[in-house]
């Protein structure tokens, strides 16, 4: 009797830490397609996982970081989702391209469309929200954005709480966006737009390697020559050496 209630204490007491860390890792986060590089433009996939079993996720909303604004957001269609982008006047305006921007994305707002019961995220789905975010900081290793999740209970869900250093992961968790080093150049996608712009020297660039290498290889045919000449010079040389030995 006494077995059968610690095998019962166990198997309970085991469904709970795996109820526990469902619901831990079960939160909005936010992933680069391939790397979101300092400095450059990365794309960026938020999910949104339903996290109730009576009540559809019908409205998401993404509050971007103030300490590094963003000018360029552009979100990717989302079928059965309406998109709205608000912008926020800078109190600093930010230079892009050798432009002054007075204004950046301050919040991303989906919402379902279509019919009450099939609209949104259902109970046991997630779904997915691309954007395209630049230009990105150099001076921070990541960014931080605040997410609301609304049901079409009323219900809100507020993903909110940072991550303090050494300390357990938050109940709930805002998603966070880890920079990776800059790409080469040091400003990602930027430079490499600049380098496109430069054809005709990156072209002179690789004339003055091709030029180079033809030399290379004449040189070396060159000395080839010789050293055969001066191989079959030695072996005469020998050869009358001999006879005149001989003689």
């Amino acid at each position: 009797m006494n077995v059968s209630r610690i095998a019962l204490a166990g198997g309970v007491a085991a469904s709970t830490v795996l109820i526990l860390a469902g619901t831990a890792s079960a939160h909005v986060s936010v992933q680069p397609q391939g790397e979101a590089a300092k400095g450059g433009y990365a794309t960026v996939n938020f999910k949104v996982p339903n996290e109730r079993d009576n009540a559809s996720t019908t409205k998401v909303e993404v509050n971007f970081p103030t300490d590094h604004p963003l000018a360029s957001v552009m979100p990717q269609a989302v079928p059965g989702w309406n998109i709205e982008v608000t912008k926020s006047k800078l109190a600093k305006p930010l230079e892009m391209h050798g432009q002054k921007i007075n204004e950046a994305v301050s919040k991303v707002t989906w919402t379902a469309t279509g019919d009450k019961d099939e609209r949104g995220i259902r109970p046991g789905d997630f779904q997915q929200f691309p954007l395209s975010i630049g230009q990105l900081p150099e001076d921070a290793d990541q960014l931080v954005f605040k997410a609301i999740q609304t049901y079409d209970n009323k219900e809100v869900v507020r993903w909110i709480e940072e991550q303090k250093k050494g300390a357990e992961e938050p109940e709930s968790p805002a998603p966070v966006l880890a920079l990776t080093a800059p790409a080469t150049g040091g400003h990602g996608a930027a430079d490499d737009a600049k380098g496109s712009g430069s054809g005709a020297e990156a072209a002179d660039k690789q004339t003055t390697a091709a030029s180079d290498s033809s030399t290379s290889d004449t040189t070396a045919r060159v000395l080839g020559i010789v050293g055969i000449v001066i191989g079959i010079a030695g072996v005469a040389f020998g050869v009358l050496a001999g006879r005149r030995r001989t003689a």
